[in-house]
């Protein structure tokens, strides 16, 4: 008989009901063909065959990031822009030395810097376009907000993108005024951010950055990665770096104003797959550009983001607008995934994806809201009984959980933040993610997050929305590859699926759950290939 190209042996989880768990595996041609006990799998040994005891280690099915932003993140952690994110720098003051050392040493290059927030990095100055023409003149200046909807920049910055008084606000985003009407510095969603970026990283310097993008990924033990913000032109890039790529990519193409495409629902491979189209309802908590039924707090917090008291937010586009967008595209076979944060947002998309359901009925759309901060039980309810799924941003509670309640919304609003356990109680798989660049890629870190839901200060938000550790793995894993419309071929260990593995330190069931994010990633493998090994 045929002999396995790997075999892994010692605790298993694979996420896959009809066998929970198993005491090894084994891989051939980049296939699972074996699951079971030890020895059911040494049959499979030949001489040519890698065999790993993860001793007592745990191996789980590759774990699955379903709101990331790869291509995105390989610019902003690129060294081209500097990494000043609260993971990195903590001080106001670290970040404000941070950008005088840019602009000194890139001169006429310009600066650009990624993960500004006043938030968490208490004291930062306001960057108005003031003070960004003072600290660089002559050169061009771009500071990314850490949430990535907002973007400061200087005169310089705005010349060279060719924005000036009369440029129109793009549909969806919006650029600062002055009370005269001339640009302020600041630009507010996608539309407006990525003209100030373009031109960064060059063209010919771009493939290797993607492929330690690949590796950082690889390193959290992640072996599939959407990516959110997909534009086309990378497509030769993906082509190119085919043999190098060792992360599974599902992409979601941004709607644009044509409302057009050149793809196909599914175009691609299992490698590469275009799967959806992105649209935004509505940004970011840490700006004030949610759209919320409730007023965000009259507080120091809200007041630094520039929040006018009693102010609910806001949507970026009008009901028609999104009935507009979905209309063009879920007819044509695409999934949609909606960022939406706020619960009025909410509201509008539900209304929206249940009209163009009833226009256009599909029995499996897997239609997508992304974050969900402030869903309801209703609304969560109502999103299950028509189809609908929520990947569930739940590291926010890691790192703004105290400011969510104290800060921006109050106990009885805060303390439910991305409601997992709700979500679940309906049924409804969900995934969890950590949109990165926004916060770093910890999958371990989620998991743990969601069975804990401790935010920095220890205390816990809302414990009857913590799942159990089984059901935050899955929505790390099968339900995470299900939203991508890859659970035919990821996201558990069984016949006939990927060998798209991880091996962490010990198994995530058998420690406190506030320690599974600080377990070890051992060793990652693609098809049965290994791309990251610690100790293994």
């Amino acid at each position: 008989m045929a002999t396995a190209d790997l075999v892994l042996t010692g605790t298993v989880l694979t996420v896959n009901d009809a066998q929970p768990a198993a005491e090894a595996l084994a891989v051939a041609g980049g296939r699972i063909v074996a699951v079971g006990d030890r020895s059911g799998i040494e049959r499979w040994i030949g001489p040519d065959t890698e065999v790993v005891d993860v001793g007592a280690g745990c191996v789980l099915p590759g774990l699955v990031e379903a709101h990331g932003h790869p291509l995105m993140e390989a610019v902003a952690l690129s060294g081209r822009m500097v990494d000043i994110r609260p993971v990195t720098m903590t001080s106001a003051d670290e970040v404000v030395a941070a950008v005088r050392t840019e602009v000194a040493g890139r001169g006429r290059q310009g600066s650009y810097l990624n993960g500004w927030d006043p938030l968490l990095q208490k004291g930062l100055p306001d960057p108005t376009l003031t003070w960004l023409d003072g600290l660089a003149p002559d050169s061009p200046l771009v500071i990314v907000h850490n949430s990535g909807h907002k973007a400061f920049f200087n005169s310089v910055a705005a010349e060279r993108a060719g924005l000036h008084r009369d440029i129109p606000d793009p549909k969806g985003a919006r650029f600062g005024r002055d009370p005269n009407g001339e640009l302020d510095g600041t630009a507010e969603e996608t539309a407006a951010v990525f003209p100030l970026l373009a031109g960064v990283i060059a063209p010919s310097d771009y493939p290797s950055k993607l492929v330690a993008e690949c590796a950082r990924l690889n390193r959290a033990g992640l072996t599939t990665c959407s990516d959110m913000a997909f534009d086309p032109v990378f497509r030769p890039i993906l082509d190119q770096l085919r043999d190098e790529l060792t992360i599974r990519l599902r992409a979601y193409e941004v709607s644009n104003p044509q409302m057009t495409t050149d793809a196909h629902p599914g175009d691609g491979d299992d490698m590469v797959r275009q799967v959806g189209i992105k649209i935004w309802v509505d940004g970011s908590p840490w700006i004030g550009n949610i759209d919320l039924t409730f007023p965000y707090l009259d507080t120091a917090a809200t007041r630094t983001i520039g929040v006018v008291p009693g102010s609910c937010g806001h949507a970026n586009y009008t009901r028609e607008q999104l009935r507009e967008i979905v209309g063009a595209y879920f007819p044509l076979g695409w999934q949609m995934a909606c960022h939406v944060q706020g619960d009025a947002g909410v509201d509008t998309i539900l209304d929206v994806y249940e009209e163009v359901l009833e226009a256009h009925p599909r029995t499996d759309h897997r239609l997508r809201l992304e974050h969900v901060g402030a869903i309801t039980d209703e609304q969560l309810k109502r999103a299950h009984a028509l189809g609908v799924t929520c990947s569930i941003f739940v590291d926010q509670i890691h790192y703004w959980g105290d400011v969510i309640v104290d800060g921006l919304f109050g106990p009885e609003r805060g303390n439910r933040w991305m409601p997992c356990g709700s979500a679940v109680a309906t049924g409804m798989r969900i995934s969890l993610h950590n949109d990165p660049p926004v916060t770093p890629e910890e999958p371990l870190r989620n998991i743990s997050v969601a069975v804990t839901r401790r935010a920095p200060s220890g205390r816990v938000l809302g414990p009857e929305q913590r799942l159990t550790v089984d059901q935050a793995i899955r929505a790390q894993t099968l339900d995470a590859a299900w939203q991508l419309f890859a659970d035919d071929v990821i996201g558990s260990i069984e016949l006939g699926k990927y060998g798209d593995l991880v091996v962490l330190s010990a198994d995530p069931r058998s420690v406190p759950p506030e320690d599974i994010a600080e377990l070890d990633v051992l060793a990652t493998y693609l098809a049965g290939r290994r791309v990251y090994a610690e100790q293994l």
